[in-house]
């Protein structure tokens, strides 16, 4: 991956290496690892981010028996990569829901992948391998992956991923069964984590024919016939899961072929150019209107085009440059538009999609400067004064860019002051505003993303549901008709508007919306809970205790559920039966002043006022405005049960 001029330095090997760049790899290591977790400070202390809930070990799958169903249960998780989700379980024994265990292993990963690279390119003899290794670790470009938890399949895959490779090489100098084997168990193990991966095999073999000029139909690609065979089974499981399970079906649908080579042309150079310039990096980028017939945009298919053409002619006994545009571009198909992808609905690139291919370029730039830097007859405390400088302003962009990775305000709220015109950063910013309580202040948001893209059905839900809360399920109904209309498969759209039915008073039309609900997703306990409520409201208190235990079961420390069996069983007066599930909601949940509240009010029907007081003492602890509470302390007062302070 060096030009032309550069042959000769390979051939003499340690001739064009300083000797920093010969350290072993334990040290290379420690090197690397010391200056990425101090560029990756800022990240260790983030939250949970978007959609980390789904990845991190939820609460059914935290049992053995929830580990089995990780491998062996089709929809447990959110995409088939056994393998990462087993990862995420060990984890989440060792640290619980603690953010920081896991962005600690997910810097620790990059670290490896990073002397991975460093091992790799000295295998291939390509000059420049620890400058390599470190703008890996420290490129902005890399920090999307390492600094979102839900990437850690971008970050371990790669790491089984540069395994395999170079296992792979070690096979091809001494051929043995034991180190195939090995080879391709790190392989599996990559697919298993992220099926990206599957491009290693066609990787491999640009990798033989930059050795040998040629692929030997014995020596190469017969042997990696199964492994492609485990790419297709790989690439097509994902899709399925894609398009059926996570919503990608129509991502692309609206591209013909001439637009899709317009597309991944685009893309290409846009990962080129985050490389080599990462300014302006966002989680959201604004999603391009790709139109064949404007002769403008095939600019870029074009010059990609004559790109190759010029390498493959001018430098035919130097294979290197046009091996590594190969390896960039083949890692990258699968994200190139060819593909539904989940994400192509909010924009066809992102900074994640590229971690992998970004090896290859980072390789070819980084053996350059080095061979540049052997050119230039400057002082070699000069030449090394301006690799630190590089490495230096790597780290501290990647430090800034990690602090947009803080919590989700910081990220949405980033991203839209870059890319205003992000629906999804509105959407998801007025989500997360409504679940901590702002639920006025996300109608804002949640507009603005209606109105940027009006035919979204999580739009619609999300804004439906905002204004069911604020108790304008009139308003909320013909959105939630409508979403439903769009996806009739939506769970979350029925249960949204069984509760706008309610609030409507068409209770037998709510109840037959939450039922609709859990006949969708019979795993989601909260249309169990709604329609528990509904049935107890409507008199029918053994149906609606029949879905407050199904709710327990498939969640057992479920506060909501507990407070919920507890009220029906208050509205029959069957008040200390009332009192062991409201007890039991507190302990699940001791900082609920609603919860304390009810407990209070049942210590107060059974007599027991002092224990009614202590209750409605810690309401007011945890919430001073609460009003209920307050007049229960003031009744309580006025009887001379406690004295005014």
């Amino acid at each position: 991956m060096i030009p032309k001029q550069s042959t000769s330095l390979i051939r003499e090997g340690t001739k064009a290496k300083s000797q920093w760049s010969n350290w072993p790899l334990g040290a290379v290591f420690i090197f690397i690892a010391a200056l990425t977790f101090f560029a990756y400070l800022p990240a260790i202390s983030g939250d949970f981010l978007w959609d980390d809930a789904g990845h991190v070990t939820n609460a059914f799958l935290q049992s053995w028996s929830g580990l089995s169903r990780i491998w062996f249960e089709i929809g447990a998780t959110q995409q088939y990569y056994p393998l990462l989700h087993t990862a995420f379980w060990i984890e989440h024994r060792i640290w619980g829901d603690m953010p920081e265990g896991y962005h600690l292993i997910n810097i620790l990963w990059h670290v490896m992948s990073a002397t991975l690279l460093v091992a790799l390119l000295r295998r291939l003899s390509i000059p420049g391998a620890l400058l390599a290794g470190l703008i890996f670790a420290l490129h902005p470009v890399s920090v999307e992956s390492v600094a979102w938890i839900s990437e850690q399949k971008n970050t371990l895959s790669t790491v089984f991923y540069l395994g395999s490779a170079l296992i792979w090489l070690n096979f091809q100098e001494e051929r043995s069964f034991g180190r195939y084997s090995a080879a391709s168990l790190f392989f599996i193990a990559a697919l298993l984590t992220k099926s990206v991966t599957a491009t290693l095999p066609m990787a491999l073999l640009v990798i033989a024919w930059r050795k040998n000029g040629k692929i030997s139909w014995r020596n190469d690609i017969l042997l990696l016939l199964p492994w492609m065979l485990l790419s297709i089974v790989a690439g097509l499981t994902t899709s399925w899961f894609e398009t059926t399970q996570i919503g990608a079906k129509n991502a692309i649908s609206n591209l013909d072929l001439m637009s899709h080579l317009v597309l991944a042309g685009r893309i290409i150079w846009f990962y080129i150019g985050k490389l080599l310039w990462p300014v302006n990096l966002v989680f959201f980028y604004p999603k391009w209107t790709i139109d064949s017939s404007v002769v403008w945009e095939w600019i870029y298919p074009a010059t990609l085009a004559g790109l190759v053409l010029v390498v493959t002619l001018k430098y035919k006994s130097n294979r290197s440059l046009l091996a590594a545009i190969l390896l960039f571009c083949g890692t990258l198909f699968p994200a190139l538009g060819f593909i539904n992808v989940y994400p192509f609905i909010f924009s066809y690139v992102a900074d994640h999609f590229q971690y992998q291919a970004s090896l290859w370029m980072i390789a070819l730039i980084a053996a350059s400067t080095w061979h540049g830097f052997t050119c230039l007859s400057w002082a070699r405390w000069v030449k090394f004064g301006c690799l630190i400088i590089v490495i230096a302003t790597l780290a501290w962009l990647s430090w800034h860019q990690c602090g947009m990775y803080r919590n989700l305000h910081s990220l949405y709220e980033t991203t839209l002051e870059k890319n205003p015109d992000s629906w999804v950063a509105n959407l998801n910013l007025g989500i997360v505003l409504d679940e901590e309580g702002e639920t006025e202040k996300s109608l804002s948001y949640l507009k603005k993303a209606l109105a940027q893209k009006p035919d979204f059905v999580e739009t619609l839900n999300s804004l439906g549901n905002v204004l069911n809360k604020l108790g304008r399920s009139a308003e909320a109904f013909p959105l939630l008709e409508k979403a439903v209309q769009l996806q009739p498969n939506f769970a979350a759209a029925y249960n949204s508007l069984g509760v706008s039915f309610m609030g409507l008073g068409r209770s037998e039309k709510g109840i037959s919306a939450f039922e609709r609900s859990i006949e969708l997703d019979s795993k989601w306990v909260l249309p169990r809970l709604n329609l528990g409520w509904a049935l107890a409201n409507q008199g029918h208190f053994d149906l609606a205790v029949e879905q407050f235990e199904q709710a327990l079961k498939l969640q057992p420390n479920l506060a909501e559920a507990e407070l919920k069996w507890g009220l029906v069983l208050g509205m029959q007066d069957k008040i200390d039966a009332a009192l062991y599930h409201v007890k039991r909601a507190v302990i699940l949940q001791p900082n609920d002043a609603e919860i304390r509240y009810t407990l209070g009010r049942l210590f107060m029907q059974l007599g027991q006022r002092a224990a009614a007081m202590d209750q409605f003492e810690e309401t007011l602890r945890i919430d001073q405005n609460h009003t209920g509470a307050r007049q229960a302390l003031t009744v309580l007062e006025q009887a001379g049960l406690i004295k005014n302070n």
